[in-house]
């Protein structure tokens, strides 16, 4: 398997300064600072990037445990949010909340829902954070 990677500059002081973040492949590139981080200052932060690749990974899950069910979706969308609060003096992760929407169809709601818990439990992303941050899923049938 690839070795995945990311890079990140900063340049300054912690509130002041500013950086840039860039995905290894250059698909996803960024500005990020001490306001788009803690405050909501343009720019993005490296909770949201956590997001987005929670929701990509869990997306896919949900797509493969639904095909290897029987079933095809036409789409699955996911929302991931990070929550990042104060604790023990500084900041941490506290919380991850997946919503999603599936279209899927011939699918009843108890295989729908049954399937994406077990996207929620297994996609690599999930098994990475949850030990340290719980996840709750909403999952809605479109």
């Amino acid at each position: 398997m690839p070795i995945r990677t990311a890079s990140a500059r900063w340049e300054g002081n912690l509130t002041e300064g500013s950086g840039t973040v860039k995905t290894g492949k250059g698909g996803l590139q960024g500005n990020y600072s001490f306001k788009s981080r803690f405050e909501e200052g343009e720019g993005t932060n490296p909770e949201e990037l956590i997001a987005a690749a929670h929701s990509g990974c869990f997306s896919m899950a949900f797509s493969k445990g639904l095909a290897d069910a029987g079933f095809t979706p036409t789409s699955v969308e996911t929302v991931a949010k990070v929550r990042m609060d104060k604790v023990d003096g500084g900041f941490g992760v506290t919380g991850i909340e997946l919503e999603t929407v599936g279209d899927v169809p011939g699918i009843d709601e108890a295989t729908f829902q049954k399937i994406a818990e077990g996207a929620k439990e297994n996609c690599p992303i999930s098994r990475l954070l949850s030990p340290g941050a719980p996840i709750t899923l909403v999952a809605k049938l479109a």
